[in-house]
């Protein structure tokens, strides 16, 4: 007999009162909702309400006045939160690795430059002023770039991780947006 049970995906919910569909969208934007700016409101409001939400699904229940209700405005609206969504996380995750990838490489020249030196010293640079200065700018530079490198990989990518995480939960939610009238 077979044990393994798969545990089901637990589903957080998000519940947010609109007085109306606006409520989701920049007062500022006058577009239609299909290309319409998301409220910075909003957006905080989710955040802070996914923040302290488990790795599972989260579920987004928009409760608007059964009078204002539009079904097809509705649809347009998953749909630009969704495109909200996966945009901002396909963007975070870009600046993430462009991040990761300028301090990776700001780490090897740091190591090129400290070995530079160090072959330079081997050659007793004194009697030779071009060899002095060589060492005199490698060894500042070197440790320059090994610090700064290793404070991007380790510090700066991993300040963008709040909203990469916020965003890669959102990022498939829009399966689970959903109205309800109150």
């Amino acid at each position: 007999m077979n044990n393994q049970s798969s545990s089901p995906v637990e589903i957080s919910e998000i519940s947010l009162r609109l007085e109306q569909y606006s409520d989701i969208f920049s007062d500022f934007d006058i577009r239609p909702y299909s290309k319409r700016a998301l409220s910075f409101d909003f957006i905080e409001e989710v955040k802070r309400a996914t923040y302290d939400k488990n790795e599972g699904e989260i579920e987004i229940v928009l409760h608007v006045p059964e009078k204002e209700r539009k079904e097809y405005e509705e649809e347009v609206i998953k749909e630009r939160l969704a495109a909200h969504f996966k945009r901002h996380f396909h963007l975070l995750s870009k600046e993430k690795r462009r991040v990761v990838k300028l301090g990776s490489t700001m780490v090897f020249l740091g190591i090129i430059s400290m070995i530079a030196a160090t072959l330079i010293i081997f050659k007793d640079p004194a009697d030779d002023l071009f060899l002095s200065f060589l060492v005199v700018f490698l060894e500042p530079a070197a440790w320059f770039l090994l610090w700064e490198g290793s404070d991007q990989i380790i510090f700066n990518s991993k300040n963008i991780n709040p909203d990469l995480n916020f965003y890669r939960k959102m990022s498939d939610a829009h399966k689970r947006i959903h109205f309800k009238s109150y």
